[in-house]
């Protein structure tokens, strides 16, 4: 016993430290340059230069931009659709139904899936081919199609092919797919029971993952692919790659017990055709490293990858990946990112492998062993062919066997900086996407664009190794995740995909920030300051006047223009009155500070008068003393910006109001008798002068009119007054002559007497007005003491239904002896006269009837 009491008292102890540092080990106090506050609020009323395109269909969440062609193609469910690139919202769209058939979507609904959103052709795939057709794929209601599209007359042009290698079944599957050079490569778990896999489909020999004896993919969930042309910025004659982002199952040992699941990057050579016998048709330069986005200092991983964007540069060792992290806890709202650079990527690369004992079941360990050459999984360079390896057809298959065993990396790629761009608590960020602007000071910036569970954009600057989030825009009433995001340099657009509409925006309004400071302290690469107004860089091909400060966001303007631009207001209240001077600041990053006839307001404590909050300064009981001109200040980015003066005047009593000349009235009561020139007469009599119209309700014609609307709503209450008592004496009538009685069958005899009601207000209600018979002693009047009566005998059970009885004749006749009842109203009021009427009536009877016996059969009059 005492030993059962000590392993439990371990269990709750370990228990009890796993939640203390599962809690102590959550970052609540975040870097503060890391939990960013977007610095401008824009409301979904409040957009400037939106265009939308809605269609009869849902589901937007597949875009296509080609610039050249000003088009932008969109895949949703069921249709396809082809946009004018300048405005959306354009009548010139195209569109293309491709919807699954009737009997196609009953037999997705037999499966048991759900015919209200599985079971349609969702359009997943959806890119260009070759210079006149596009390629397209659907999930067509767990059937998967795909087909060519003619792109000049944007319609099928050929018959479907069976797409079960190319797309997913599950329309809610994470999918990745390219074209290139005409071959597909796609990444999903495409059937129903099939292992997740990286494909690569005709012309070429059909590549996929190898599933046994070592399986390459864990439960992976694919988010994102891209092509890094290496072969071009490359010596030694190196291959183009391929790589893929997803989440998998964790193989790997790890000290936190909460990472089941880990992000990584894949990556496969463009040209690599499969082993000779060994890993035939499978890949030979399959490798994968986990991407680590994280808060050092807490130890805290963000290991769930949401999006990824591959941010093309000059040359491949200048372009980069970013990448949305979040957690993996679904309760938990948090989201990351973070930066790659390929250079580190191809490092994790060319690092050492790991790998796994014979039994499946054990963790990943870093591989000590010897490593064949030519290096495995690596692409064809000109090394290979020197040694006469010009494919992978070539390889040894010691290298083969190699690979197939040994497809994690050991190396852990880091973001830069080794820390995430930013971290934000309370938002699961969905999609991103990236776009690059040369600021004033001749730097390339890159502007983020970041999408939201709940349908908002967030525009970001990266400033050295963390992101200022210029705007947050609402784009939708309703919230709904943004599914794709797709920016257009020629159109200087951004385009978002949504569940239910597809929104084009400018990539910045400018116009939006009204003074020098603002515009400044924006640090929007696309905005500066021209002396008059915040423009466009873009638009101004002259650039010496401009004004602008990306670094520190407080450089450039004069104070003393700020001053000439502060608005003024003039506030009058009674002593002993609060008021609220309101001062809103556009920017959330801003903190307001108030003076009072130049001289800092501080303290604002309990007993200084004075409450500063978001809104303004609230003035408590304001006295005379408080009288004087209220400054409020913006303070941001260590600049005091002058925001707006209030002139408060606080008085003891109210002002007299000026004289008011008495005037005679326009007409009179004679008007309605007397003759044309009489009217005239009195006409000319009449003072012309102008009532104020701070007594001008004091007219006789102003007041004849109150007292008739009073007299007439006076009327009115009186006519409904007297319709309510009529109603409610029809009621109390009606109550009166129609009862019955009613038997319970229990405690013997016992008999109920209930009113029937007259239904007055065209319902009734169970207890409403009723009378019971109810069994016991009766207390029937207060100045009449009755002996007990012996008890009824029960009534035969084939007499009664349910214990009830229908009417009162029918009771009585079968009652016998001088058994009494006592009769009450169960519902109503017992002060009504009705009710001492009926009862002392009732018990006069029942006196008479002590020393009487009863008849067999009495009549009903007895009652």
């Amino acid at each position: 016993m005492w030993k059962m009491m000590n392993h439990r008292a371990w269990l709750l102890f370990l228990l009890l430290l796993y939640v203390v540092s599962s809690v102590w080990g959550y970052p609540f106090k975040p870097p503060l340059d890391l939990d960013v506050t977007p610095r401008t609020t824009v409301l979904f009323k409040g957009l400037l230069g939106c265009r939308r395109f809605r269609g009869l269909t849902l589901n937007y969440s597949l875009l296509l931009l080609e610039e050249d062609a000003d088009l932008l193609y969109v895949g949703a469910r069921g249709a396809l659709f082809a946009l004018q690139a300048s405005d959306v919202s354009s009548s010139l769209a195209q569109t293309i139904d491709w919807e699954a058939s009737d009997d196609q979507m009953q037999q997705c609904w037999n499966k048991g899936k759900d015919n209200q959103t599985e079971c349609f052709n969702h359009i997943r795939f959806l890119q260009r081919f070759n210079s006149t057709h596009l390629y397209t794929c659907g999930t067509h209601a767990f059937s998967p199609l795909c087909a060519y599209i003619d792109g000049r007359e944007f319609k099928i042009s050929s018959v479907f092919e069976e797409g079960r290698e190319k797309c997913p079944y599950d329309p809610s599957k994470g999918y990745t797919g390219l074209l290139i050079d005409q071959q597909m490569y796609t990444a999903s778990q495409y059937e129903f029971r099939s292992f997740p896999d990286i494909r690569r489909n005709s012309p070429n020999p059909i590549l996929k993952t190898e599933e046994a004896p070592t399986q390459w993919l864990q439960e992976a969930d694919f988010v994102g692919s891209a092509l890094v042309r290496e072969s071009l910025s490359s010596s030694a004659g190196d291959d183009d790659k391929i790589y893929f982002f997803f989440t998998e199952k964790s193989q790997e040992l790890s000290p936190y017990f909460s990472h089941s699941r880990v992000a990584r990057v894949a990556r496969v050579c463009k040209r690599d055709r499969g082993g000779l016998l060994t890993l035939q048709k499978k890949w030979t330069s399959f490798l994968k490293a986990r991407l680590v986005c994280s808060l050092p200092d807490y130890e805290f991983h963000f290991n769930v990858l949401r999006s990824v964007f591959f941010l093309e540069g000059s040359s491949s060792q200048d372009s980069a990946f970013y990448g949305i992290f979040g957690l993996e806890w679904k309760n938990v709202k948090a989201s990351a990112i973070c930066q790659y650079s390929v250079s580190d990527i191809q490092w994790a690369f060319d690092g050492p492998y790991m790998e796994s004992k014979e039994d499946s079941n054990s963790k990943w360990t870093q591989y000590t062993g010897k490593v064949p050459e030519p290096r495995p999984g690596s692409c064809i360079t000109d090394q290979h062919r020197a040694k006469g390896i010009n494919s992978s057809i070539n390889l040894p298959d010691d290298v083969l066997h190699f690979v197939r065993r040994h497809p994690l990396m050991y190396r852990q790629i880091l973001p830069q900086g080794q820390r995430p761009l930013l971290f934000r608590r309370n938002v699961d960020y969905t999609k991103i996407a990236v776009h690059t602007v040369t600021g004033l000071d001749g730097q390339i910036y890159h502007i983020l664009f970041i999408g939201t569970d709940e349908g908002w954009l967030q525009r970001a600057v990266k400033v050295e190794d963390h992101l200022h989030i210029i705007e947050e825009l609402q784009l939708f009433e309703e919230p709904q995740p943004v599914d794709s995001i797709v920016i257009s340099k020629k159109q200087m657009s951004v385009y978002v995909g949504s569940p239910t509409s597809v929104v084009q925006l400018p990539l910045s309004t400018c116009t939006r920030y009204s003074s020098c400071f603002d515009c400044v302290m924006a640090r929007d690469p696309f905005c500066a300051w021209d002396g008059l107004e915040c423009v466009d860089i873009t638009s101004h091909n002259s650039r010496a006047n401009l004004t602008q400060d990306i670094q520190n966001g407080n450089q450039g303007c004069d104070k003393s223009t700020a001053d000439d631009q502060v608005l003024h207001r003039s506030r009058s209240v009674m002593a002993g009155d609060d008021v609220l001077l309101q001062c809103e600041l556009s920017s959330n990053l801003a903190t307001p500070e108030w003076t009072l006839n130049g001289n800092e307001l501080k303290g604002y404590g309990l007993d200084s008068g004075f409450r500063v909050g978001t809104d303004g300064l609230l003035v408590i009981e304001a006295q005379p003393y408080q009288s004087g001109d209220y400054c409020c200040f913006a303070i941001e980015n260590s600049v005091r910006v002058p925001v707006l003066i209030y002139s408060l005047t606080v008085r003891q009593e109210l002002p007299v109001p000026p004289p008011v000349k008495p005037t005679q009235p326009r007409f009179t009561t004679e008007i309605y008798w007397t003759s044309q020139s009489s009217q005239s007469d009195s006409e000319e009599d009449f003072d012309p002068t102008p009532m104020s119209p701070r007594f001008e309700f004091l007219s006789v014609r102003n007041m004849e009119a109150m007292y008739l609307s009073l007299i007439t709503i006076l009327g009115g209450l009186c006519f409904v007054l007297t319709v309510v008592l009529l109603y409610v004496g029809f009621c109390l009538q009606g109550r009166r002559g129609k009862y019955s009685l009613r038997a319970e069958k229990k405690r013997g005899g016992n008999m109920e007497l209930k009113t029937i009601s007259s239904h007055c207000n065209g319902k009734s209600d169970a207890h409403d007005g009723l009378l019971q018979i109810v069994p016991g002693e009766a207390s029937t009047s207060p100045t009449k003491d009755l002996p007990p009566a012996p008890p009824l005998p029960p009534p035969p059970e084939s007499e009664f239904i349910n214990g009830l009885s229908a009417t009162l004749p029918s009771v009585l006749r079968k009652m016998n002896g001088n058994s009494y009842v006592l009769l009450r109203q169960t519902d109503g009021d017992t002060t009504s006269p009705l009710y001492y009427s009926f009862t002392e009536e009732l018990n006069r009877i029942l006196e008479k009837r002590k020393h009487t016996q009863l008849c067999s059969k009495p009549d009903e009059s007895s009652v």
